[in-house]
């Protein structure tokens, strides 16, 4: 049986709510816990324990000086959605630690931008039943076209709090 996980708690609250409301709510709950997150506007379209689903808006606040968005915005949508899929999964008396962030850079992105985090069963299940272990988290990034602006390796590690 899962041990007890707020994150998805609330998660699961919010998504009986009518679907229209899915979005901004679970986008304001990630946003009041990881700040930066907040301030550049990350939304959630899909959180689930399997998968998380976020974007992040061509706008002023994330643009580079070529009106992009900016690398440092990118890697903070590859950290988010990673972050948020391996926090639908500890327990609440563990605490998720990034320890590598690598982003390579392929193209100028083009547009807006979509993330998506996933999980494979054994990662789900060692997150639950391990009291520290490490975990490299999938996640892709595509722009607007469809493509790969840029490839992401993100580590999470969790340790007992």
């Amino acid at each position: 049986m899962p041990k007890r996980n707020r994150l998805a708690l609330a998660a699961s609250l919010i998504q009986r709510l009518p679907h229209p409301m899915h979005e901004p709510l679970l986008s304001r709950l990630f946003g009041s816990q990881v700040h930066f997150a907040g301030t550049a506007q990350v939304r959630i379209q899909r959180m689930s324990q399997h998968e998380v689903r976020m974007s992040l808006t061509n706008r002023r606040r994330v643009q580079n000086h070529i009106k992009g968005i900016h690398a440092a915005a990118m890697a903070l949508l590859a950290e988010s959605a990673s972050g948020c899929v391996v926090g639908m999964n500890l327990p609440d008396d563990k605490l998720p630690l990034i320890r590598t962030l690598k982003v390579d850079y392929l193209k100028r992105a083009q547009g807006n931008l979509h993330a998506t985090a996933t999980l494979s069963d054994a990662q789900r299940q060692a997150m639950q039943e391990q009291d520290r272990g490490q975990v490299v988290v999938e996640v892709t990034i595509l722009d607007e076209s469809h493509e790969q602006p840029i490839r992401c390796e993100m580590h999470w590690a969790w340790i007992k709090r």
